[in-house]
């Protein structure tokens, strides 16, 4: 099976090149017991049988700085598409955006809650945050949001304010599954179901969280799936950020989407992420 890794990260050994200045101002643990640079993450793709990755900006390590996020796509074109971050409450943050998008990076991530920033920020629904999402969607930029549950609300006024835009949700936005089928807690997720927009990323995380209490993964990506559409699913490892080497990682994931058909798991493997991200499909490996 062709795979594609929807959300990877890549640490720099060189500090002086590329200083830290995480988002919260704390860098993350994970970044600093188990940093992987961009050629630890092609020799862990190769070991794990993963064709091609999405690297994700590393917002709990370098901020809106995206050099070295730029620096791993260009040394392997074929391999990595970029998805950078930027501050959407500046002043200048479509100037960000352009000059990231003309470094050869394709997406873009807003974090808004993580290791180092628990709970959910409020600036999500700013209207100065405004001009990035206008940009977005009139380009075509795909908003990678690393988010919480509690900023649906937000995010549904988002999509009706910008319908044309793509919102990929970081963890499926880390809904509590616990109480099992038909997951009634993750209601406020499903519904997000009648937004065309929104795309989903299967991760570790959710795949942890969907073996808690009364669920079982593959229930739980079962009917995920079955609201959603394979198409709209996209795996990703989490890697190095998650616990584990790759291949291990891309084992557990593949025993979550075992009872779905094998053409859905293609498309959750890979077929949704070059529908998000069609440079993915542009430089195929020879």
């Amino acid at each position: 099976m062709y795979i594609i890794d929807s959300h990877t990260h890549v640490i720099a050994p060189d500090r002086v090149r590329f200083p830290v200045a995480p988002v919260g101002g704390h860098q993350s643990e994970w970044s600093q017991k188990r940093p992987v640079d961009h050629a630890g993450l092609i020799a862990a793709m190769d070991a794990a049988g993963i064709e091609k990755a999405v690297v994700v900006q590393a917002s709990t390590v370098y901020g809106h700085d995206n050099s070295y996020l730029v620096e791993a796509v260009r040394a392997h074109p074929d391999r990595f598409v970029g998805v950078f971050s930027i501050d959407a409450m500046a002043n200048d943050a479509v100037e960000q955006m352009k000059r990231w998008l003309g470094e050869g990076l394709v997406g873009m991530r807003l974090f808004t809650t993580g290791s180092t920033m628990p709970g959910q920020a409020s600036w999500l629904g700013d209207q100065k945050s405004y001009r990035a999402w206008e940009y977005a969607e009139a380009e075509g930029v795909s908003v990678c949001l690393q988010m919480t549950m509690e900023g649906i609300p937000i995010l549904r006024g988002l999509l009706e304010r910008f319908p044309k835009v793509r919102v990929l949700l970081d963890h499926l936005a880390r809904p509590d599954l616990s109480d099992g089928e038909p997951y009634a807690k993750a209601s406020a997720l499903f519904d997000l179901a009648a937004f065309p927009g929104v795309f989903l990323k299967l991760t570790n995380r959710t795949l942890s969280a969907a073996a808690q209490g009364l669920s079982k993964p593959e229930t739980f990506v079962t009917q995920v799936t079955k609201v959603f559409g394979a198409d709209r699913i996209l795996w990703g490892s989490n890697f190095p950020a998650a616990e584990g080497a790759l291949p291990e990682l891309l084992a557990e994931a593949k025993a979550g989407v075992a009872g779905l058909t094998v053409v859905d798991q293609e498309t959750i493997f890979a077929g949704a992420a070059r529908r998000l991200y069609p440079q993915l499909a542009d430089a195929a490996r020879v």
